[in-house]
């Protein structure tokens, strides 16, 4: 049948992943770096995610497609909501349990292998845990807290990171790419609501799917209607900084 349906630009797209959480049939996914309607059955023809694509790559046209098909997409959404956030587990994982790291009373120990000339590098990381999906929103070193948020594979891109960026801050880690950017837009909105955030600085990589990590904090802080210093820094995947905004 010839019926109304999204189409997406796969030229335009970055990869971002915004359209996928702004899909409620969960009719788009983000494959090899670019948005792609996984099934024609799946989308309404409404075009819900139309507005929130930052580069404009989505468009309503009209074409041959199977139809929509409502008992099918109910049971795509059932299994989304079934699926169990770590945070709301009963029980704790050791590795998610909260803790604040006070640096100055650490001591380093030097190895047999240490030159004593050569200056030791030591963690410049202050709390525990760092993944933004394992962080609760309340925890106490949040309050007053400078935040880094900062792309996953940034630490392993750029040398100096620790000394760079995450001296003097919380550091708080994901990946805009892999992980349920909406969820995460909620939970950086409740953080800036529920504390008092001095300053945000987001690091990001060159690489275009990355820039989902920047929409995700603007909309969130947009969202909590809260006005806050903000920076940006962008690395390249050589480990080079391009942009120190």
């Amino acid at each position: 049948m010839k019926r109304k349906i999204v189409f997406i630009d796969k030229d335009k797209c970055n990869g971002c992943g915004i359209c996928v959480k702004a899909c409620h049939e969960g009719a788009i996914e983000v494959i090899e770096g670019k948005a792609k309607l996984v099934s024609d059955e799946y989308c309404d023809g409404l075009g819900d995610c139309l507005s929130t694509c930052p580069v404009d790559a989505i468009q309503i046209i009209e074409r041959e497609a199977d139809k929509y098909n409502e008992e099918v997409v109910k049971e795509r959404i059932k299994k989304r909501e079934n699926q169990i956030q770590i945070n709301n587990m009963p029980c704790g994982c050791p590795g998610i349990m909260e803790r604040k790291i006070d640096r100055k009373s650490m001591k380093v120990t030097k190895t047999k292998d240490m030159k004593a000339e050569k200056e030791t590098i030591i963690s410049e990381l202050s709390q525990w845990p760092v993944q933004l999906k394992l962080i609760n929103p309340h925890s106490k070193f949040l309050e007053d807290a400078e935040l880094l948020i900062a792309a996953d594979c940034t630490a392993y891109a750029y040398a100096n990171f620790h000394k760079d960026f995450i001296k003097g801050h919380i550091t708080i880690i994901g990946c805009p790419k892999l992980d349920d950017i909406e969820y995460y837009k909620e939970k950086i909105s409740e953080i800036l609501i529920c504390n008092n955030i001095k300053s945000i600085k987001v690091i990001r990589m060159t690489v275009p799917c990355c820039g989902g990590i920047v929409n995700m904090v603007k909309e969130s802080i947009l969202k909590s209607n809260i006005v806050i210093p903000y920076s940006e820094v962008v690395v390249d995947t050589d480990g080079t900084i391009v942009s120190n905004l």
